[in-house]
């Protein structure tokens, strides 16, 4: 069984950077064929896609992220990050990183994901 947990500070300042680590076990991020995304939910508890990374380091960004967003994998740990700057109160403070079914053929919607870490809360303040 697949397993993602998010980890990291659930406490930023206003304009730094929000850094989440994703943990997998289950499955190795280095096999072919999957997305490892990164996702949050925005209030009215809709969900938004953030962005994601493959198993060799590619990446793809949400465009109204793309300016403050970086997704990066750590093949030794079996993990992969999120860094999102110029983090204001007004961002969600709900992440999550999911993997998605490999399907290959077209970017999966969230609902087609397979496996789900259970989320990071993280506030903005000073």
């Amino acid at each position: 069984q697949v397993h993602l947990q998010e980890s990291g500070p659930g406490l930023v300042k206003p304009s730094q950077t929000l850094s989440l680590t994703c943990t997998v076990s289950g499955a190795s991020i280095t096999a072919a064929g999957y997305y490892w995304n990164w996702v949050r939910q925005l209030p009215g508890q809709r969900l938004e896609w953030m962005g994601a990374v493959t198993s060799s380091g590619f990446t793809n960004y949400n465009p109204s992220l793309q300016r403050r967003i970086s997704i990066s994998s750590d093949t030794s740990k079996n993990q992969f990050t999120l860094q999102l700057s110029s983090v204001t109160p007004g961002d969600p403070s709900l992440y999550l990183c999911a993997r998605d079914r490999g399907v290959g053929i077209y970017y999966e919607t969230l609902s087609e994901y397979a496996f789900w870490g259970r989320g990071a809360q993280v506030t903005v303040s000073s």
